[in-house]
């Protein structure tokens, strides 16, 4: 009876391939942002007077986007694969090595896939580990500035926020002074 249950309960779970499971937050979006980043950083190159402000951005967002492409692709490989947590730093070490060495090999032969291999697996091990790190500061970031009083003004300020009695008499100050002024107008001119 409880080798029915089990093989039930195995039949229940979803498959690691699932279309619920967000591979988007963790391969598509930091490919863009790598992108985006890497054409920021062409924008600002000291190359771009060589070869042309659009070329040499486009270079660097390409580039940006394939190695960080490469990076995530191989991290969620091996997640999957291990069957572990996205939240795994071995995961990254692993990726960043695998990474590595393909890119490196494509890039300098034999030597560069071992030097590349270690700079993507600490780089990328850094990386990931300073996003799990920072995440929870930001969501409560955020969560702080959804709330409709996250900016109030300090009360040594001169700025104040007026209800509306102190609109409608700050109206009919204002509306005295115009009268006065006027009046002085009047006068002085005739």
């Amino acid at each position: 009876m409880a080798s029915d249950e089990k093989t039930q309960d195995q039949l229940n779970l979803p498959s690691p391939s699932s279309s619920s499971d967000p591979w988007k937050e963790r391969i598509l979006i930091p490919t863009l942002l790598a992108g985006i980043a890497g054409g920021a950083v062409g924008l600002i190159s000291k190359h771009r007077k060589v070869q042309g402000l659009s070329k040499i951005a486009a270079t660097y967002a390409f580039n940006s986007a394939v190695v960080a492409g490469c990076y995530c692709g191989a991290r969620e490989f091996s997640r999957v694969t291990r069957t572990g947590q996205p939240d795994d730093l071995f995961n990254s070490v692993l990726g960043g090595f695998a990474s590595g060495t393909i890119l490196g090999r494509l890039q300098g032969g034999r030597a560069g896939a071992v030097r590349y291999s270690f700079i993507f697996a600490a780089v990328g091990t850094a990386v990931d580990y300073a996003t799990l790190e920072f995440k929870p500061v930001i969501t409560n970031f955020f969560m702080e500035m959804k709330n409709e009083d996250w900016f109030k003004v300090p009360e040594w300020s001169p700025i104040r926020v007026l209800d509306e009695e102190a609109v409608a008499a700050k109206k009919a100050q204002e509306e005295q002074i115009f009268r006065r002024v006027h009046n002085l107008n009047k006068e002085d001119s005739s």
